[in-house]
């Protein structure tokens, strides 16, 4: 039998989950690495000036890594790197589809030793990016900011925060899903009942959390103003870059999708440790038909430690077997549904903020005209008038998330839970926002970039 997966083998934390166990380096020590941070501090202002990329032409010498001696410093690296490097593609007009070695040659080598890709993800403008404001206070959002922003605006910063705390919260829907299988291996069902209780209260606070994000974050900010930094080079021909970006004096384009929430391994953590199965959009369950999902591909843009944490707990997450094997145990299947159904009360609730954030704002886009949109994008990453001609280059999304919620509530062990959670009778307390009312686009793009929605393109994306 394989042993269950040890959080600081991973660096996953039972206090604070896949966030640090400490805080992130606000700066790099080193004298050596001033100049990086001196530019990613004033990044708001060269983005604002346009001078961003004349700046790290001229300006930014090329460094060595050798110097970095930690996995904190190699965090901190890794972020900076990748908020200059969004800023140079994205920050001037139009997108450059070259970075200069002073970024490249650094960021792959560090990206290498992090085992993640050489553009921003979750992790850098994420995890690796918060820092307290009273120090020796709780977290909370009351006492977090950001390290690095594109914009220095209160709207990114919250867009960032409500992400980290959520991140906080979910260490203990970790910590209760692994003693819950540590219990179930022993045979102890009042344990598991017990904590299968416990975790879904976790996940109903991170429902709750995830709905601050419209305190501070205006979604017509987020859309246009923050938003376009985050995207990648991948699929990316109507936003100027067919090919990718080419690092340095390499040959060939690169191509990798921006930030993203599908980033998280939390989420990818809950499905496993509930053995939710997902599948690519609009198929049923069918073999081989998840290893080829795009929430498979997401992992790929995690940290390499987190990603094998993930992999180990595939091997051993058998908490929905071991339910339907005690199914008489009536507290027990209560629990383990009530797990479900508050991972899809989540998922409603995440169609909420993304039909208010991406879909309603992509209908206002167009409906605003290209010459309206260009002026309020500023030049950032503009979609052309000819994809809708094409109908390509778009993702489906409302869908995707849509068959996501819907395969949470299909794991449930009883049949009056798989009634309440798929047929949709269970009524759960969410704003009044219908998504499911808002028509599917294929033309709106997830965070991360365009998907194809055309033969072996992955479909869907939050």
């Amino acid at each position: 039998m394989i042993d269950l997966p040890k959080l600081e083998d991973y660096d996953v934390s039972p206090r604070t989950g896949f966030l640090p166990e400490e805080l992130p380096l606000e700066r790099l020590p080193q004298e050596y690495y001033k100049p990086w941070e001196d530019l990613v501090s004033v990044l708001s202002s060269l983005i604002l000036t346009k001078r961003i990329r004349n700046v790290v032409d001229e300006k930014m010498p090329l460094l060595k890594v050798d110097r970095l001696t930690n996995d904190a410093q190699y965090r901190r690296a890794y972020s900076v790197l990748t908020f200059l490097a969004h800023a140079y593609v994205w920050g001037v007009g139009e997108p450059k589809d070259k970075l200069p070695i002073q970024i490249s040659q650094p960021l792959l080598q560090v990206s290498a030793h992090l085992e993640i890709p050489p553009v921003l993800t979750y992790s850098g403008c994420v995890l690796w990016n918060y820092k307290e404001i009273f120090k020796g206070e709780d977290m909370s959002l009351d006492n977090i900011d950001c390290i690095t922003t594109f914009t220095g605006g209160i709207d990114e910063n919250w867009f960032y925060l409500v992400s980290v705390y959520f991140e906080y919260k979910g260490a203990n829907c970790i910590v209760q899903g692994l003693e819950a299988l540590k219990s179930a291996r022993n045979g102890e069902i009042e344990k598991v009942t017990a904590h299968l209780q416990q975790m879904a209260g976790a996940i109903d606070e991170l429902g709750s959390v995830m709905m601050q994000m419209e305190d501070m974050c205006d979604p017509h900010i987020f859309y246009f103003r923050i938003r376009p930094y985050l995207a990648g080079w991948k699929n990316m021909t109507d936003a100027g870059l067919p090919n990718g970006v080419i690092y340095g004096n390499e040959k060939l384009p690169r191509a990798y999708s921006g930030g993203s929430n599908a980033q998280s391994s939390l989420i990818q953590a809950l499905d496993l440790l509930l053995n939710v199965e997902h599948h690519a959009t609009g198929e049923k369950e069918k073999l081989g038909s998840s290893g080829h999902s795009f929430i498979n591909e997401m992992r790929e843009y995690m940290p390499g430690k987190h990603r094998r944490f993930l992999e180990h707990l595939s091997k051993v997450n058998n908490i929905h077997e071991y339910v339907r094997s005690n199914s008489g145990n009536e507290e027990l299947v209560l629990s383990y549904d009530a797990c479900l159904a508050m991972l899809k009360s989540f998922r409603d609730k995440h169609i909420q903020i993304v039909t208010r954030y991406i879909i309603l704002q992509a209908q206002k886009s167009r409906n605003l005209g290209s010459t309206s949109t260009k002026t309020v994008r500023s030049g950032l990453a503009k979609k052309s008038s000819s994809q809708q001609e094409r109908g390509t280059g778009g993702t489906a999304l409302l869908p995707f998330l849509k068959q996501c919620r819907d395969e949470t509530g299909s794991t449930a062990a009883s049949s009056w839970g798989k009634r309440m959670l798929v047929d949709g009778m269970l009524q759960l307390n969410i704003k009044p926002v219908s998504a499911d009312s808002v028509q599917d686009d294929d033309n709106i793009v997830g965070l991360a970039g365009s998907w194809n929605n055309d033969n072996d393109q992955k479909k869907g994306h939050w």
